[in-house]
């Protein structure tokens, strides 16, 4: 816990509605878990991945006895968005049972993108509104290699300026080799989520 911050999750949550019925967060505890099927919440989708240790097992233990599906997808944090990923994502938005909650370690990055990509989607919201989700509010650094995530956003923004659909910039123009070329990161940005904030 002192290794990963999580005692700072006992009291900060990071926890906003983004839509009626689709929260985003950092890491639940156990109590959290309940705390959220006492909401309403029917499905927690954990963006950190499959794993196997405990803190995964807490939280399956805790749906599990509430009813509550948890549902295990993998983004990064640290990279553009692919064709596959944005698909997968499509997918699962369409296939959970509402409402919903997506969790990542600390509620800023994966949280964020994955809120953004909701809303684009499932809304047809704009870049603009979209970026909102990858903002220090949630305290994520835009400076740092978590800004590809930011720059996938802007990218999208500079096709919807020449009137393309978000889907229309998926199938035909994202490229997120091109897209990870053209970003740079700062030093001091990613030292303060890699070492200090110790970030996945």
């Amino acid at each position: 816990m002192l290794k990963d911050h999580g005692f700072l999750r006992v009291w900060w949550h990071n926890l906003h509605e983004i839509r009626p019925g689709v929260w985003r967060s950092n890491q639940p505890s156990p109590a959290r878990v309940h705390a959220a099927a006492d909401r309403g919440i029917k499905t927690i989708i954990n963006l950190r991945g499959p794993r196997s240790d405990g803190g995964w097992r807490l939280e399956k233990e805790a749906c599990d006895r509430r009813g509550m599906t948890l549902v295990d997808f993998t983004i990064r944090s640290r990279a553009v968005p692919d064709r596959d990923t944005v698909q997968k994502a499509r997918d699962l938005f369409k296939k959970v049972e509402y409402p919903v909650l997506m969790h990542c370690k600390s509620g800023a990055d994966r949280a964020g993108i994955m809120s953004a990509l909701y809303l684009l989607l499932m809304e047809g919201c704009s870049a603009d509104e979209a970026a909102e989700q990858l903002s220090m509010k949630f305290l994520h650094v835009s400076q740092a290699k978590t800004g590809l995530l930011d720059a996938f956003i802007a990218d999208f923004g500079e096709a919807e300026q020449r009137g393309a659909s978000f889907d229309e910039w998926f199938n035909n123009s994202l490229d997120p080799e091109a897209i990870t070329n053209r970003f740079q990161s700062r030093g001091w940005a990613n030292r303060l989520v890699d070492t200090i904030l110790k970030r996945e």
